[in-house]
């Protein structure tokens, strides 16, 4: 070890007294302190404090290092491969072209003390630039409330693994040529190949492993989101050694003369010794994690996981991918396959033995841009067109017949989907969406995984007296929050199974939650009585009203001690017809469901287009709780029905009574060991598919909370599955923008200004010498 030692301090005397050494130190502070300086400013946490934004300084840590756009870890990250080129391309280029490389031969020094003795000299200069990075951490221990330390460090430690990891590729090519300026390029060559080689030879499925294995691209990125997997960790330490090896290979060869062949050898030898070690370690099964950060954000939430953890025995996951598809297609490609499963890595972390499988098909699709581009070729001639284009090979799809034998996928459009099945036999569908996220995130998939462990709620919807539709695209109709497959939050996505109810007989059993939305014919004695007996058997029920509807369902109301106030709600506005009343929810109906206390936080309403007050009594045994409230400027309209052509006015004669009034309610009561929920609203059009589409401007409208927080509530916080973490601690920064001002000058320019002066210093003494 000592021989190691003196060789790595007298590469780091020569490294020290050399101006690019210096400069590299320089540019980096400099480099570091601008964008650290700018994740406070620009938008960044300080600024954002002062201007009082609803988000403030939250996630501060997280903005501040962490933040793909513009966090000072990632940012550096893409700097690090300019700067080791620069540093690593004489280690071994100078000894071979000064010759002093004969005299290390000579000498009682093996090739392996020569290689470590240099590479610890970089691994020191390495600590150097760490250095720098963790002045920005101190200061940000004093500067950022309850800041996470734990996953600052680990992304600390992220870097300085890529730094030795890039040391020991300069190191290698360093060794192969006596010009240092042709090493620092091979050193730029190899890094680039290892940023590339993940997309290389990904239609072979052993080569696709170790390929995606070795390329070095995004290694970094779990441990700067403060992640640590044993498979990252593992990697690291195995590229390097293997660039170590191959550079003592390259020695021995020089030291040594063998055969051609014999060379060849090692190096194979030693780069299948890697890739063997580096594909044993990225098998699921062997994999550890360890998530540094305070909230565990790169963790499955605590509902996920007590899932998971029902998932006995084996799960598939097939991905259906149509040639056709061409939005989608390229997500299920062999050459994006490990990306696309990535999507589920956390929930293999919990589950390692998930299989992937994909299934390649061509089937027709509606797509009027392919009747556009070729509206001559039949189905089977556009798929062949298109796998031309990208090169695919066209017999590795499924014709039609022949995926049909195997799955029925018409029901799914014949898009890109996935059948989550498990060993047991029970199945469902994950599927993508019509939004800007596209792929399921942890909640969808979450309520897949539920649907298939467990038995979810079932919602009925009544149907035979002109009630809303499920299944109809209309404005009026209720197809976008239920059975609108390309909805992300729509409620067959979400876990819940969706059916039609008539009450011509008894309610199905399994039905937990019945919605009745806008009843506008009379219901007949004995559907009368089976809904009766529902209620009395204590099923969950969600009641849409409207205004002109509402003598059809005023005798069950009755039944539940609610009364629909007569006439219209209306409010004189300058923008909008008095008849469009806006509700707030109340302090019950945020502590009932997260979603209306997000509404309150965010000082949101729901729109009720066409709205009839409630009011309530105890007297039939519930529990009443009003849900939303109306302003105090509002009144029950009972003369006017024009409200386009007509003006308004309050006639408190004819019974207009001008306050608050409740727009939703919630009953409960206790019927042995189960606790009965039901929700009145007042308006039926609040959550159509016109409305939730709906936007205007200057109202800060989520009528979608109605749906998502009615039925977590109804389903007892069943589904949609709760996926929130605990707030974040580090929410405030102990700077204004003076202070910030006055940094910017001490990271930006004293401190590179006092590196500069302090090299200089060094070389003059050098020179001196």
């Amino acid at each position: 070890m000592k021989t190691i030692y003196k060789i790595a301090w007298t590469e780091l005397q020569t490294l020290f007294y050399s101006p690019v050494a210096w400069l590299i130190i320089v540019i980096f502070a400099f480099q570091a302190a601008m964008i650290f300086v700018g994740s406070f400013s620009f938008g960044g946490v300080v600024e954002s404090q002062a201007l009082r934004y609803g988000n403030g300084a939250n996630m501060a840590t997280f903005r501040i290092f962490s933040n793909p756009l513009g966090g000072l870890f990632p940012a550096i990250q893409g700097y690090l491969y300019l700067y080791i080129p620069l540093l690593t391309m004489g280690l071994m280029s100078r000894e071979l072209s000064s010759g002093s490389i004969k005299l290390l031969y000579s000498s009682p020094v093996t090739n392996a003390q020569i290689i470590l003795g240099k590479f610890l000299s970089m691994m020191i200069y390495g600590l150097a630039l760490i250095a720098i990075l963790m002045f920005f951490v101190v200061f940000c221990t004093f500067t950022v409330k309850d800041l996470d330390l734990p996953a600052v460090l680990t992304g600390i430690l992220g870097l300085y693994l890529l730094i030795c990891a890039y040391s020991a590729v300069g190191l290698f090519m360093s060794s192969l040529t006596s010009y240092q300026v042709a090493a620092a390029v091979l050193t730029l060559a190899m890094l680039a190949i290892l940023n590339y080689v993940k997309v290389w030879w990904q239609d072979i499925e052993l080569v696709r492993e170790i390929t995606y294995w070795l390329s070095i691209s995004g290694r970094a990125d779990g441990f700067i989101n403060g992640l640590i997997c044993s498979e990252d960790l593992l990697y690291f330490i195995i590229v390097t050694a293997l660039f170590l090896g191959l550079t003592v290979v390259r020695l021995q060869s020089n030291r040594q003369k063998s055969p051609l062949t014999v060379m060849l050898g090692k190096y194979i030898g030693v780069l299948l010794l890697a890739c063997l070690l580096g594909y044993i370690s990225s098998r699921p099964h062997l994999m550890t994690y360890y998530d540094a950060t305070d909230m565990k954000t790169n963790t499955l939430t605590p509902n996920s996981q007590e899932v998971i953890a029902k998932l006995e025995g084996g799960l598939t996951i097939t991905t259906y991918v149509n040639a056709l598809d061409e939005k989608d297609l390229w997500a299920g490609l062999p050459v994006n396959m490990k990306n696309d499963q990535e999507l589920f890595r956390p929930y293999m972390r919990f589950k390692p033995e998930i299989k992937m499988k994909y299934v390649y098909y061509y089937d027709t699709v509606t797509s009027p841009s392919q009747d556009k581009r070729y509206p001559d070729l039949n189905t089977e001639q556009r798929a062949k067109e298109i796998m031309r284009i990208h090169g695919l090979d066209s017999n590795m799809f499924l014709k039609p017949e022949e995926i049909r034998a195997q799955i029925d996928l018409l029901p799914e459009k014949n898009k890109f989907v996935r059948v989550l099945e498990r060993e047991s036999g029970e199945k469902t569908f994950l599927r993508v969406y019509n939004d800007m996220g596209h792929f399921p995130r942890e909640a969808e998939i979450t309520a897949a995984f539920k649907r298939i462990v467990m038995e979810l709620p079932k919602v009925g919807f009544l149907t035979g007296h002109g009630e809303r539709d499920i299944k109809k695209l209309g404005d009026r109709d209720y197809n976008s929050f239920t059975l609108d497959k390309s909805f992300r939050y729509a409620l067959i996505n979400q876990g819940f199974d969706i059916e039609n109810v008539t009450l011509d007989k008894e309610v199905n059993p399994e039905i937990r939650i019945l919605v009745i939305a806008e009843v506008r014919d009379e219901m007949s004695e004995v559907e009368c009585e089976n809904l009766d007996k529902y209620i009395a058997c204590g099923g969950n029920l969600l009641i849409m009203n409207e205004p002109k509807s509402a003598g059809n369902i005023e005798p069950l109301l009755a039944k539940l001690g609610v009364k629909v106030v007569p006439g219209t709600l209306v409010r004189q506005t300058e923008n909008f017809s008095p008849d469009l009343i806006l509700s707030s929810p109340t302090k019950e109906a945020g502590e009932m469901a997260y979603w209306f206390e997000n509404m309150i936080k965010e000082d949101q309403v729901i729109v009720t287009p066409g709205v009839s007050g409630l009011e309530c009594s105890t007297d039939k045994g519930y529990q009443v709780t009003p849900l939303f409230l109306t302003d105090s400027l509002v009144w029950n309209e009972l003369e006017t029905t024009n409200f386009v052509d007509d003006a308004i006015e309050l006639n408190e004669e004819a019974g207009e009574v001008q306050q608050r009034y409740a727009t939703g309610l919630a009953l409960t009561r206790k019927l042995g060991d189960k606790e009965q929920k039901i929700m009145i609203f007042g308006d039926a059009d609040c959550i159509s598919n016109g409305e939730l589409g709906m936007f205007r401007q200057d109202i800060l409208a989520n009528n979608f909370n109605i749906v998502m927080g009615s039925f977590f509530w109804m389903s007892d916080e069943e589904v949609p599955v709760d996926v929130r973490r605990p707030d974040p601690l580090d929410n405030q920064v102990y700077m204004d923008e003076k202070g910030l001002a006055t940094w910017k000058v001490i990271m930006m320019w004293i401190i590179p200004g006092l590196l500069v002066i302090f090299s200089i210093l060094i070389w003059i003494r050098r020179r001196g010498r």
